[in-house]
């Protein structure tokens, strides 16, 4: 079975303009491509050099992260320090969202602004529970918070300055692999997205789509053996790389690295080019039913 393909752009410019040929691709991204661009870098100031350091982390969260209301969380240092380090968040989320626009025209004004991430904490070494395992092969989905078939497109960099790059697995297509683990996944029951939510187990309700997206998620991370033996291929992201995946549709576990930039936006299925590549209508199709409500 094909694994995830690699496509490499050769941009250099975030923006329009010299150094950014690269425009519409959206058919490659949803067909399940990670677009690269090797040489596509973003540029740090040198007073922001000193944020490449886990210190800037507030030792509770993985990652800092500058929410769409404009709140830093997770970051430590003074009031000050805090200001230069949203600025830098904030500049990487602008350049991000001006690299969408150009390479997916078909998408302006239907991508949905996400958090923004800044990840200082090396992967290696990092202690979780296996449904939390980033090192497994996985596709995104959340327990607290259904995403009712919304894609999620994501935009990352490594911005690592000891030339260490961001190695990540990729895995099969998305088809092939919800064919496999879909059998073992039982139906959602009755009444139960409601009971989840009067608990605030979740913060909406959960549809089916989310119910079995979270059963591939786990499924395909609790079994060591198709961990081991399915069809993968690793990449590594060197410094001053950008790639660009739908993070819901692509397998990916992440190896290792450290200092990365994050940023997430959110697509409704209905607006991509194809809508029948997203996994809510591949599972639609699979399952023989509607899997949100209409």
């Amino acid at each position: 079975m094909p694994v995830t393909p690699l496509i490499t752009l050769p941009d250099t410019a975030w923006v329009a303009g010299a150094g950014a040929p690269t425009h519409a691709v959206e058919r490659q991204l949803e067909a399940g491509a990670v677009l690269c661009l090797p040489d596509l870098r973003f540029a740090l100031r040198d007073a922001e050099r000193r944020f490449l350091d886990p210190r800037w982390g507030d030792g509770k969260a993985k990652n800092i992260s500058l929410r769409t209301n404009g709140e830093l969380r997770g970051a430590s240092g003074t009031p000050e320090e805090q200001t230069e380090l949203h600025a830098m968040v904030a500049r990487y989320r602008d350049q991000a969202t001006a690299l969408a626009e150009r390479l997916f025209p078909h998408y302006v004004g239907k991508l949905r602004l996400g958090n923004t991430s800044y990840r200082p904490v090396a992967v290696e070494g990092r202690e979780t529970s296996w449904r939390k395992d980033d090192t497994r092969l996985h596709v995104d989905a959340f327990p607290s918070n259904p995403t009712h078939g919304t894609r999620l497109l994501r935009v990352f960099h490594n911005l690592n300055p000891v030339g260490k790059p961001r190695v990540w697995r990729v895995g099969q297509e998305f088809e092939p692999f919800a064919k496999h683990f879909l059998p073992r996944i039982k139906a959602p029951f009755p009444g139960s997205a409601a009971v989840l939510r009067a608990l605030h187990v979740t913060k909406s309700l959960r549809t089916p789509y989310d119910h079995y997206m979270l059963g591939l998620h786990d499924e395909g991370k609790a079994d060591l053996g198709w961990q081991r033996d399915c069809e993968q291929a690793t990449v590594e992201f060197s410094p001053g790389t950008t790639w660009i995946v739908f993070s819901d549709q692509v397998l990916h576990a992440v190896m290792g690295g450290q200092f990365m930039m994050e940023q997430t936006f959110y697509l409704d299925a209905a607006d991509q080019l194809q809508p029948e590549t997203s996994p809510l209508r591949v599972l639609e199709r699979l399952l023989a039913r509607p899997l949100v409500a209409a």
